[in-house]
This record gives structure tokens, sequence and C-alpha cells, in this order.
């Protein structure tokens, strides 16, 4: 069988593998969709320290040591019956103000694309975003979805504090900063939607899989 018709199972070390699902043709959210499914049976079959999707690959660690011969038959198998919908992930609603001291680059991202503010809040509040994996810092989600008319090149220099909350946009990519940090992205609002608390059990409240929805409040002109 040719490498691209099937993932490919890499050993870490005596006790983590990745499967890799990045060679494989064909649209690249089907197979992202059974990266999280092949996940969440993981969680349920394996005894594992951590289980990481990547995008179009996941890593798993386990508490002990591991027969790789059995493991690799046993995940191809699973990747063969499993299917894009067989993973259902939770849906966020996150209540975002637009534009003002919330969103200070929204009127450059209007500019930009030769549109009024209110287009940039109506076509980015009217998706449902798929979370495709958490990186950068914890609780960061990269989203799938963002409207073809609303990329926008990263800004040319980057700002030393992007404020927790905040709602940006970063070429075809857009995502909510959980935390106070340095950010290239052009900053159009802000949610108080908390997406990593390191004191639950669960940090990160919104996990690859899920979907995001902006829903527009207190619009500043």
């Amino acid at each position: 069988m040719d490498k691209k018709d099937q993932p490919t199972i890499h050993i870490l070390s005596n006790s983590s593998v990745l499967f890799d699902a990045t060679t494989l043709l064909g649209d690249k959210l089907a197979i992202q969709k059974r990266i999280w499914a092949l996940a969440s049976q993981c969680k349920k079959t394996y005894q594992c320290i951590d289980i990481v999707p990547a995008m179009n690959s996941l890593t798993l660690y386990f508490s002990n040591e591991t027969k790789f011969i059995d493991l690799k038959e046993q995940l191809l198998n699973s990747w063969k019956t499993l299917q894009p919908e067989d993973f259902k992930g939770r849906h966020h609603k996150l209540i975002t103000r637009y534009g003002g001291e919330n969103g200070p680059d929204i009127e450059h991202v209007a500019r930009f694309h030769n549109m009024h503010t209110e287009d940039v809040i109506a076509r980015h509040s009217s998706v449902h975003y798929q979370v495709l994996f958490l990186g950068f810092q914890p609780g960061f989600t990269y989203l799938h979805g963002l409207d073809t008319q609303l990329h926008t090149p990263r800004r040319s220099e980057p700002r030393t504090h992007v404020p927790k909350g905040s709602v940006a946009i970063g070429a075809d990519q857009t995502g909510v900063y959980p935390a106070d940090s340095p950010g290239g992205w052009h900053i159009i609002g802000h949610t108080d939607f908390t997406l990593f608390d390191s004191n639950q059990s669960v940090p990160s409240i919104i996990n690859p899989g899920d979907t995001i929805e902006f829903i527009a409040k207190d619009i500043a002109s």
C-alpha cells in the first residue's frame, strides 16, 4: 500500500508514539476529524499520561512501556473503521465586543478589504469555527473557517503586549489570546470568556474538535 494511503506510526521512545496522517491525500479537515475520533477512542482504550492531537497527527504518551507491534496494528485497524462524523466536539458561544478600545485594529482590517467595520463584524461573527489544535500558548485556539474576505496579513510590527481575551485576525487565521502576551495579529474585539484555567482538572476549556461562535455585543462605532 502506498504510504499516502495510510498513516505512518513513529516510535518516539519506549513509551510514546506519533501517529502521522500528514501525508494522506484528501480533505484535511475530514482527516483531522478522524484524528479527534481516534484520540477519543485511545482515551478509552489505553492508559496514557497524555494524548496530544495536532494538525493531522496524534502523539500518545503511555504510562508504561508498550508493545509497539501490537499497538501499530491496533491503531491502523481503528483508523480504517473511523469516520469524520464519529467525533462530536462541544460548541462554545463567546460574547464579543468589537471595535473601539476592545478592537483597535478593526478599522485597519476594514480599510484593507475596502469594507465597513460592520461588514467585518458580520462576516467574523457569522461562522461556526472549528478548533484545529492548541498552540503558541496554553489554551490558544487555531481556528478553521475564517471568511476569505477577512484574510489580512499580520502586523508589520508585533505588539509587545496583547491583552487577555483579545479576538484577533492574523493572515488566514482568527483566534483569542488566552493570556496577556506579545502578538502580531490584528485585534478586532474582546471576550471575557476564559479559555485556560490552570486551577481546573482540565485547564483548557476549549479543546481540539470543538466549535466556536463569536456573538457580537456592544459594538463600538
